[in-house]
């Protein structure tokens, strides 16, 4: 029946019964992530929005193989049973032919099988969750891809600079208690080992702890001058604050999820800036960076997740490039020229060959740098330690 189902919904489309005649000649692309509900959805929106410019732009240009590109938006609340009823309503009733999403790496594992299954290219605009590109990687196809701050990449960049950083050496990690945190704090230990440094102390709370005090006395009496902290914003914030309470202020690196405005409403302008951030992107990156915050502020006055924007744009640009290539949008011969793109220009720079048969990255951490919140903006942040980084000292 499942089968018969799928047939059915398959001969309306072509029919041009479900959504209209016009459906079948446009080329239908989907964006599932939380825009509403978690702590991530300011990312989400965020990325919404880059992900309706880059579709703007590429219908202004004539669209794709001389098709109208639409986008089909799904919110998924943040949780993974509506992330994988969306992702089953956009490829089997929506019939998108690639999917851009999602911003929580829980939800993305949850249904990566189905494109997977379905052979629709994935592009992951926002979730860092290493397995997210590798689940698949030994197959003969793998149709998850991304552009984004993939954990263990920006953790390289984290650790490299806490080792620089240390007077002591003497590095702790705390991180909160989801997949998220614990990928976190597993990848920090492994790297901080390659650059032959034991954590002094390795601490977790759980995700709507807001008091860190014990965790962090035990890591301020290790005698840690550095603390990597492992949550999204609002768990960074209170750890912060938990922090000023004690009286103990290390140099404190996080993610990219601190770029959420969570950060500076609940720590406070001040405190907020204490943090020193991991970042692909910001604002005042380029001119073509400068351009699109100013197109999306339209939409959404209040972000602070331009990377989300600039990211999903890409996404949309590169996933462009490959239908191009292939001269279709079947998903497998898409997932191939993807593969294979070369040259293409996005927001953030330049993708030359930014994918490969075994690496489904397409930023790396010498694309990344350091940020960190100043007057109620994110802006990048550079000091003698930054300046001295040289690509050895990228371990991962």
């Amino acid at each position: 029946m499942k089968k018969l189902g799928t047939i059915i919904r398959t001969v309306a489309l072509a029919a041009g019964l479900l959504g209209g005649a016009a459906q079948a000649q446009d080329i239908r692309i989907g964006y599932n992530a939380d825009q509403s509900a978690s702590a991530v959805a300011e990312l989400g929106t965020a990325g919404r929005w880059g992900f309706e410019a880059a579709i703007e732009d590429l219908n202004k240009a004539g669209g794709v193989l001389g098709r109208k590109v639409v986008g089909v938006i799904r919110d998924d609340l943040g949780t993974p049973p509506k992330s994988i009823q969306n992702m089953t309503e956009l490829m089997d009733n929506e019939g998108v032919v690639a999917v851009v999403g999602p911003a929580n790496s829980g939800n993305a594992l949850a249904w990566l099988h189905l494109p997977q299954q379905r052979k629709i290219p994935v592009v992951v605009p926002i979730a860092t969750g290493t397995e997210v590109t590798t689940r698949y990687s030994k197959t003969p196809q793998n149709y998850l891809f991304r552009i984004s701050m993939v954990d263990r990449e920006q953790i390289a960049l984290l650790a490299a600079y806490a080792v620089k950083s240390s007077k002591t050496k003497k590095i702790a990690i705390i991180g909160d208690t989801t997949g998220y945190g614990q990928g976190g704090i597993k990848d920090a230990t492994e790297i901080l080992a390659l650059h032959g440094v034991k954590p002094v102390a390795v601490e977790k709370f759980g995700p709507k702890d807001t008091d860190m005090t014990s965790q962090l006395a035990k890591i301020r009496d290790a005698g840690a001058d550095t603390v990597i902290v492992y949550a999204i914003a609002d768990g960074s914030a209170h750890t912060l604050k938990s922090m000023e309470k004690i009286g103990y202020l290390p140099t404190t690196l996080g993610s990219w999820g601190n770029l959420s405005s969570l950060l500076p409403r609940i720590a406070g302008p001040k405190l907020s800036e204490h943090i020193i951030l991991a970042a692909s992107t910001t604002e005042d990156s380029n001119a073509r960076t400068k351009s699109l915050g100013e197109r999306v502020r339209q939409r959404f006055p209040t972000m602070t997740t331009f990377a989300c924007a600039a990211q999903a744009y890409d996404a949309v640009i590169l996933l462009a490039a490959a239908m191009k290539a292939a001269g279709t949008t079947d998903g497998e011969k898409v997932a191939v020229a993807l593969e294979g793109i070369d040259g293409v220009q996005g927001v953030i720079k330049t993708y030359n060959k930014p994918f490969s048969k075994t690496d489904h990255e397409g930023l790396t951490v010498a694309d990344f740098y350091l940020a960190r919140w100043k007057g109620g903006v994110v802006g990048r942040y550079e000091d003698a330690v930054t300046k001295a980084l040289t690509p050895a000292d990228l371990k991962k």
